[in-house]
């Protein structure tokens, strides 16, 4: 079960891969900007798999500042994956080893998060092993060409390139949605509040994730409310109904 389930996450990473390769390659160009090579973007990108917070880093990096601040950056930048961890540890069999808790909370990503909270049953270890390695390698090998690239791509088409994140969103959600009304009906308004408090005065670089938390948990909450979800383990109404005929 377990080679087949990382046998699977290699296949399901690809598409997250070549995306990543894609996006990383305006970051890598920006890490070249303030003065890094190659190899050292290579290593940056390979253990900080967030766009947001790498960019952050490099942003304190270019103005040479402290570490405290630039800890206190990431933080704040990257703060949604305390949500998504969250999310994952409900799926967590309880007898699954510490050294596998760390690792995946340790290289968690929006897309990986996707791919691992929406596949049945408890969260695999073998399969999230298997999305990293066919994404997460692609990200950093994509930020270190960036810097070799330099600016020798043209800015627009760098731009344009960068859509490739959002069909990777898109190819997520869609499935789940289809499969679900209710699902399909938080998707939209998720989409209609995150666009309508884009016209809120906030500084959008550093409180991006911040909003993003504000906005899951409300509208996680009042989904967990009015449409509650049950346990796989737990008996249906009808299962109840009949185990109660059965008795009498």
């Amino acid at each position: 079960m377990e080679k087949k389930a990382f046998r699977e996450g290699l296949k399901d990473g690809i598409p997250v891969g070549l995306g990543y390769f894609v996006v990383s390659f305006a970051l890598g160009i920006t890490a070249g900007s303030i003065g890094l090579n190659w190899f050292q973007a290579l290593i940056f990108s390979l253990f900080n798999l967030a766009s947001a917070g790498e960019k952050a880093a490099l942003e304190v990096m270019k103005y040479n500042r402290t570490f405290a601040e630039m800890a206190l950056m990431i933080l704040i930048v990257n703060s949604r994956y305390l949500l998504m961890s969250t999310a994952l540890s409900q799926k967590i069999d309880p007898k699954m080893k510490n050294i596998h808790r760390f690792t995946l909370s340790a290289f968690i990503t929006d897309e990986l998060f996707g791919l691992n909270i929406s596949r049945k049953g408890s969260l695999c270890p073998s399969y999230f092993y298997g999305t990293y390695l066919t994404s997460g390698p692609l990200w950093a090998v994509g930020t270190a060409l960036g810097v070799v690239a330099g600016n020798i791509l043209p800015a627009n088409i760098v731009s344009a390139l960068s859509v490739a994140i959002f069909g990777m969103f898109i190819a997520i959600i869609i499935p789940p949605a289809k499969k679900d009304k209710i699902v399909a009906a938080l998707v939209v308004i998720s989409f209609a509040l995150s666009y309508g408090t884009d016209f809120i005065p906030y500084d959008k670089a550093k409180f991006s994730s911040l909003k993003i938390i504000i906005l899951t948990v409300i509208i996680a909450g009042v989904a967990a409310i009015l449409f509650p979800v049950k346990d796989e383990d737990e008996p249906s109404d009808t299962a109840e109904k009949e185990g109660e005929a059965n008795a009498e």
